[in-house]
């Protein structure tokens, strides 16, 4: 099948930094006869592929190389040894080399560097390297995995201004620094960063051999004598959770190696006790390997959610139970959350907070009332009332709960309003941050303040309950003079419902993060609440695709 790609793809497929003009060439060169009847080949017949290998950028790369007159673009070692390197070094970024053609282009470079290399190889070879430029500028600037794959309604992401990339290919090639560009491709947020270097580092430690799994016994608690408290030691001195310098030869679980055991719990998201029970030493016994694919799937996610940030935004990491306020790289104020539990996601996506309300109500939206209130109504209408719920007819009144039938409703939209008032039992707490959405989420305060002592915190129905909201809303109003702590605990206070228009609209990003290095440089790893590692992964692995989405704003 030819796999042709409308024109604004085939000028998204390159976002590289890379300008000049076209060359120009004897159309009599052997070598260009060559390159000419392979791209022809690849346009007109019934697969796309060169030297047996797929094709993916066919428009874009006979646009190239019909303005340089088919002439070889890879023709100085210098540079294709450039692009070879760069190839090979994606592999540092969790991208996998042999998605361009690595293996196969040095073993053509070898042969095509000969003076007796048949000319069809030469061509083959060079058409082969400009492919594997795009591919890999597609995947160091967009990531490879496409995340409307996993939901149609995924709505951020890099779009870039249009670009005329053959010249910016040529540009590279005469200024001999293909690799210095593609290397500017890549996310410099230090969160990505942070991951290589991890990266970097367990596949050292998977190649040393990496740990043996703690046998499983009984908790292992401060002051006890346990077998495996040496076997425990080695495992914490190799992620950097213990200093080697510390380690004694002993099976007593002493203060050392329970304050590592603490750190080791604290990055992990476990309940930071010092204790080894099931939890702990299930994180404990997680394989290297495991740890590197999660390592190369959170940096795929980088680089889809790390390019072009906005100054300032929220983002909650619903995998990490965390909500952050971000000014630049700085992170100005964080605190966590509680976030849908799994069979009610928090769902993945952006928007901009437009306003809050102090003291809000609290609708019941239908999924609640199906689930949850409409089974218990059957059974006994007041157990509506019992959860501090109002029933309110289409004409404004509120009325009895045993006035209704609820046996009749199978859904959760029915022809009432389910409402709380606000109040310090109110569902929403004390404010709640409104920001334009199909979910029906929103973050807010909650009554449940007790639930942020657990590790893991899925406990919502899908919106995100914030801890600490009310210094939230302070930062985001960024209003001193009418909106600081005495105010704001003056209009709880008062106990009226108030929407607030916010002065300037504040980004919200809701990310899903398994992996991150915090501000202290540690790395964090979380478990995988939601299953959406498994998937990224298997797509991170898949051949070479574009995204749906178009990648060049109109």
């Amino acid at each position: 099948m030819n796999l042709r790609i409308p024109f604004a793809l085939r000028l998204a497929v390159a976002a590289f930094v890379l300008h000049a003009g076209a060359a120009t060439a004897d159309v009599v060169d052997p070598v260009a006869r060559a390159i000419s009847a392979e791209l022809d080949a690849v346009a007109t017949g019934g697969t796309a592929t060169v030297h047996g290998a797929g094709i993916a950028m066919t428009d874009l790369l006979e646009e190239f190389y019909s303005r340089r007159q088919y002439q070889p673009a890879w023709t100085q070692p210098q540079v294709a040894a450039q692009l070879r390197k760069a190839l090979a070094d994606s592999y540092a970024d969790g991208l996998d080399p042999a998605d361009y053609y690595l293996p196969l282009l040095e073993e053509l470079s070898a042969q095509a560097e000969t003076p007796t290399a048949a000319v069809t190889v030469r061509g083959q070879y060079d058409i082969l390297m400009t492919e594997a430029l795009l591919r890999l500028g597609y995947h160091l600037s967009f990531g490879k995995v496409d995340p409307q794959s996993f939901d149609s309604q995924w709505n951020y992401g890099r779009t870039l201004e249009r670009r005329d990339v053959a010249r910016e290919i040529e540009s590279a090639i005469a200024a001999q620094d293909v690799y210095r560009r593609i290397e500017a491709l890549k996310p410099t947020h230090r969160l990505y960063v942070g991951l290589r270097q991890e990266l970097a580092r367990y596949r050292d430690i998977d190649a040393a051999g990496g740990w043996s799994a703690l046998p499983a016994g009984p908790t292992i608690k401060a002051g006890m004598a346990d077998d495996r408290v040496p076997m425990l030691r080695a495992r914490l001195v190799a992620t950097g959770d213990l200093d080697a310098a510390a380690v004694v030869d002993s099976p007593l679980y002493d203060p050392v190696t329970e304050a590592a055991v603490r750190r080791f719990q604290q990055r992990t998201g476990s309940d930071v006790d010092g204790a080894i029970g099931p939890a702990t030493l299930a994180a404990l016994n997680v394989s290297p390997a495991e740890r590197i694919r999660q390592l190369r799937i959170n940096l795929d996610r980088g680089r889809v959610l790390l390019q072009d940030l906005p100054s300032e935004f929220v983002v909650v990491n619903i995998a990490g139970f965390t909500i952050y306020l971000v000014r630049g790289e700085d992170i100005v104020w964080n605190a966590r959350v509680q976030v849908g539990k799994t069979y009610r996601k928090t769902p993945i996506f952006r928007s901009d907070i437009t306003y809050l309300v102090f003291n809000p109500t609290w609708t019941v939206p239908p999924g609640i009332i199906q689930n949850d209130i409409l089974p218990a109504a059957r059974r006994d209408p007041d157990s509506i009332t019992r959860r501090g719920l109002k029933v309110i007819d289409r004409s404004g009144r509120v009325i009895s709960p045993s006035a209704v039938d609820w046996s009749q409703y199978r859904s959760g939209n029915i022809p009432y309003t389910l409402r709380q008032d606000p109040g310090p039992g109110n569902a929403l707490g004390r404010v709640k941050l409104m920001f334009p959405n199909p979910y029906l989420v929103y973050l807010h305060d909650t009554p449940s303040q007790g639930l942020f002592e657990r590790a893991e915190r899925t406990f919502s129905s899908g919106c995100v309950r914030v801890e600490r909201a009310l210094e939230l809303a302070e930062r985001v109003l960024a209003d001193p003079e009418r909106w600081n702590e005495a105010s704001i605990a003056r209009t709880v206070a008062a106990g009226q419902l108030q929407n607030v228009t916010l002065g300037k609209k504040i980004p919200v990003l809701l990310a899903y993060w398994t992996a991150w290095s915090d501000q202290q440089g540690l790395m964090n790893f979380r478990r995988d609440i939601y299953g959406q590692d498994e998937r990224w992964l298997a797509a991170l692995d898949a051949p070479f695709r574009i995204r749906a989405r178009p990648l060049f704003a109109e």
